[in-house]
């Protein structure tokens, strides 16, 4: 897989123009709070400024995460109304759907059955936090085995999952009870969104809450400790503020979770990217191994690289599978 088939450059640097607009609109005027580590409440050290944002590393963790963040009411302003989140909700999705269908939501639906079959085989409802567009839901439909639910607060969004006639619950999860969810085992998923939250730990105790014992839960998140962002760093494209502000690691995700109650079940990192986006930001590294490789190596040797780094969790792609435990 090539990084131009999901994001095409084009119309993802336009993204990114409109929402460098918008974090002086949104943004500016607002009240910023001073935050320690996400992942596990320690100090951090300033790393770079992007965007007028403020990245710091955790000495304790290495999770990279914006400090300080601006208030919570600035990132709902912007969610709820940017002319960069409408883009990406309609044109980007719209421009990228097949793509992405193909490539990613089709594998991923059989993946997550795969999961879902080795550790719980009673669950028949899957909700899906932050289901976008709702390919993916899409693409889980077409297994009669299980019920599809999708947590999406976005107004744009929600239409677009009324209009393909997925079971919406239109809120954010912080705001959904028992009551809205349906009975029975359940896998809760949400794919790159964590790296969105402004505090993660709010969100996944609510969901913790929101479990019952045996239900599965399972995310994907970019990892600040994969590849190419450790090469690329500022320069990197997924450090992009305000959307990406938290940036977990394997080690620091897993101690997370088990600080919530969850039980880690597997962290691997089964990215596909990492070497396609160094080839593609070729100016921006400045580490003379991997600009030397990136210049020289054939095809064969990138896609091994890739499975290499893919193995050895060092991609900045992470997928998490936890559960709530029986005896929690």
């Amino acid at each position: 897989m090539k990084e131009s088939e999901i994001r095409p450059q084009e119309i993802f640097n336009k993204y990114l123009e409109l929402a460098e607009k918008d974090v002086e609109t949104y943004f500016s005027n607002c009240k910023y709070h001073e935050r320690k580590c996400p992942a596990c409440g320690e100090e951090g050290k300033f790393e770079f400024k992007k965007k007028g944002f403020d990245y710091y590393m955790c000495h304790s963790c290495r999770t990279l995460y914006v400090n300080p963040l601006p208030e919570e009411d600035a990132f709902i302003r912007y969610y709820s109304e940017s002319p960069s989140t409408k883009f990406w909700a309609t044109d980007f999705y719209k421009h990228t759907e097949n793509a992405r269908r193909e490539k990613i939501y089709a594998p991923r639906a059989g993946m997550l059955s795969e999961i879902i079959s080795k550790y719980n085989k009673e669950i028949k409802n899957i909700i899906d936090i932050g289901g976008g567009y709702g390919t993916f839901a899409e693409e889980l439909n077409k297994d009669d085995a299980y019920d599809v639910y999708v947590i999406e607060p976005n107004k744009d969004l929600g239409e677009v999952l009324t209009d393909k006639k997925l079971n919406l619950i239109p809120k954010f999860l912080e705001d959904v009870s028992k009551a809205d969810l349906p009975d029975g085992a359940k896998c809760f998923t949400s794919f790159e969104l964590v790296e969105h939250l402004t505090n993660p730990r709010k969100f996944f105790e609510t969901l913790f809450g929101a479990m019952d014992d045996g239900d599965l839960l399972v995310f994907t998140t970019l990892s600040g400790m994969g590849l190419d962002i450790l090469v690329l760093w500022n320069k990197s494209k997924a450090v992009h503020p305000p959307h990406h502000i938290n940036f977990f690691n394997p080690s620091s995700i897993k101690g997370f979770l088990a600080s919530i109650g969850f039980e880690v079940l597997e962290v691997k990192t089964p990215g596909k990217l990492d070497i396609d986006i160094l080839c593609n930001n070729k100016k921006d590294i400045h580490d003379r191994f991997w600009g030397y490789f990136i210049e020289t190596a054939d095809e064969e040797l990138k896609n091994s690289m890739q499975e290499f780094i893919q193995n050895n969790n060092l991609s900045s792609h992470m997928l998490i599978v936890a559960q709530k435990g029986v005896n929690k």
